[in-house]
């Protein structure tokens, strides 16, 4: 009689030890039960674990059938080979392509190809002394809107999309990007990436046609943070200002995309790019344009003539965040925000003198502007599990600025999306899904509705909402609940892109697609 492994000289035939794989599962199963159930978390930290746990669990299966599991060598190795014959086979036809705002991999075929948009305008641009016709509708002319905070007056949407369903007037791919779009007149403004190119790129509003496109040799891109230029451009007058992922700064004519100057960042501030790309768009105001560039010392926030581009203060030492500076009165007084890395900051907008700063965060990237509540008082909210922050300025009889907390709440984690508030209460996307605060205590009254990590805008007493997913959702939000309306399906892809609304029309766009949808206005003939 044959002796094989499994069996010795007076001894019994031992079978798989089946005990140890059967404990791996249980432990496996149970750590990620537990988990998922822990609400203190965050939820990008508990996907990351999850995964790691299910990897962990595979390893220590191999591990267990090649070294303890009693088997015929050959099954063993023959196990093995299979394992990783799946895991090359995978490899060879699956690519991880980005990842949600929840820290998902999203996964795609090997051999899928993006749709590529046209590299050049169909027709020539108009010439730049072009008497321009007024479109009759308000202009979106930079990110969030004229007064960059999410929020508009009007126009008076229909609410009643199940009988005046929005009407989808072109749809065309788009290079990649998270920028969104400025809109002036008839032009539709925004970045994308093309090959080894930053764009910007001006749009037809209505027919979706490219009038024209300016290039730069720059290219950024990595797995988690996707491809392209992050900031939205911003329009004043007739120049567009620009910054794209690596520090490009660009000011570019209106009308032809003519460059009238431009700078690198890098360069101005003696600094490196941020990890995910420069992410904060351009802030206009009183002949300066003024950008976060992080660089130090005294080169976080850089003030450059619009005209032509001179460099007319710098200041801050913190390192950039991914947040866009924007204006606000504070105590009577004008300043300029800025979520820095690790730090809230406030400056001087003749001078950019720091007036005072906060500080914040465990060191993740912020995203969101912030909000101003009252006369004295801005609120600050980031993700990865630190929440939202209101604080009260104030400036003292010896000219002393102090930021202090009121309260403080992990109910509101604004990760890409920024928050708005109205009536006292604060709405937004806390870990991707519509909540309210009460802004007197921070308490929360409601959190509903997954949406992912999308972008909206409030318009009125209604929330446009663009969903991760890709779906453009209408809500009403009050202090009782987030009251969603209707849904309607446009991408079918991650959309973070931040969305742009100029009187009935509304831009929306992701890494791979734009479309231009017309919205049904109450008080119209037929319409409620």
């Amino acid at each position: 009689m044959n002796v094989t492994e499994s069996e010795t000289p007076g001894s019994a035939v031992r079978g798989i030890r089946w005990w140890p794989a059967l404990l791996i599962i249980l432990v496996a199963a149970a750590a990620i039960v537990w988990l998922r159930q822990q609400a203190e978390v965050p939820f990008q930290t508990r996907n990351l674990q999850t995964l790691s746990a299910g990897v962990g669990t595979l390893l220590l299966l191999v591990l267990w059938w090649v070294a303890f599991s009693r088997t015929r060598w050959k099954a063993r190795l023959a196990g093995l080979a299979l394992v990783l014959l799946a895991l090359g086979a995978l490899s060879a036809t699956v690519r991880i392509r980005g990842v949600t705002g929840d820290l998902v991999p999203v996964v795609e075929w090997r051999w899928a190809r993006r749709p590529v948009p046209s590299p050049e305008p169909v027709a020539s641009p108009a010439p730049a002394n072009r008497a321009r016709v007024p479109s009759g509708r308000p202009d979106f002319p930079q990110f969030l809107g004229p007064d960059r905070t999410a929020i508009l007056a009007g126009p008076a949407l229909s609410p009643d999309w199940a009988a005046h369903p929005p009407q989808l007037l072109w749809r065309q791919p788009i290079g990649a990007a998270w920028s969104g779009f400025a809109i002036v007149g008839d032009r539709a403004l925004t970045q994308e990436q093309q090959g080894d190119d930053e764009r910007v790129t001006c749009y037809d509003l209505v027919t979706g046609r490219l009038v024209w496109s300016h290039s730069d040799a720059a290219h950024y891109a990595t797995t988690l943070a996707g491809e392209g230029p992050r900031c939205t451009p911003t329009a004043v007058s007739n120049r567009v200002y620009t910054l794209g992922a690596g520090g490009i700064l660009n000011c570019l004519d209106l009308e032809t995309g003519r460059r009238h100057w431009t700078h690198s960042l890098t360069t101005d501030a003696k600094t490196g790019a941020p990890g995910w790309g420069y992410s904060g768009s351009p802030l206009v105001m009183n002949g300066l344009v003024i950008v976060s560039a992080g660089g130090a010392p005294d080169k976080s926030l850089l003030a450059y003539a619009a005209e032509d581009g001179r460099l007319r203060w710098s200041a801050g030492d913190a390192p950039a965040g991914y947040s866009s500076p924007c204006l606000a009165t504070l105590a009577g007084t004008p300043q300029i925000l800025i979520f820095n890395s690790r730090r809230i900051a406030a400056h001087e907008p003749a001078t950019g003198k720091v007036l005072w700063e906060h500080p914040w965060g465990i060191g993740q990237p912020h995203v969101t502007v912030p909000v101003v509540v009252a006369t004295n008082q801005v609120l600050f909210s980031s993700g990865y599990g630190v929440g939202a922050e209101l604080l009260e300025v104030k400036r003292s009889s010896d000219d002393r600025w102090q930021a202090t907390p009121v309260w403080r709440s992990k109910r509101m984690k604004a990760k890409f999306a920024t928050l708005v508030q109205r009536d006292g209460f604060l709405y937004g996307l806390d870990d991707g899904m519509l909540a309210c605060l009460d802004l007197k205590d921070g308490s929360q009254r409601w959190k509903q509705g997954r949406y992912g990590h999308g972008q909206g805008l409030l318009v009125s007493n209604l929330y446009l909402l663009m969903s991760e997913q890709g779906d453009l959702v209408l809500l009403r939000p009050t202090p009782e609940g987030p009251n969603e309306l209707h849904r309607f399906p446009v991408f079918t892809r991650k959309t973070w892109n931040p969305i742009a609304l100029s009187g009935d029309l509304v831009l929306v766009r992701n890494d791979r697609e734009a479309a231009c949808l017309r919205l049904s206005l109450a008080g119209r003939p037929g319409l409620p």
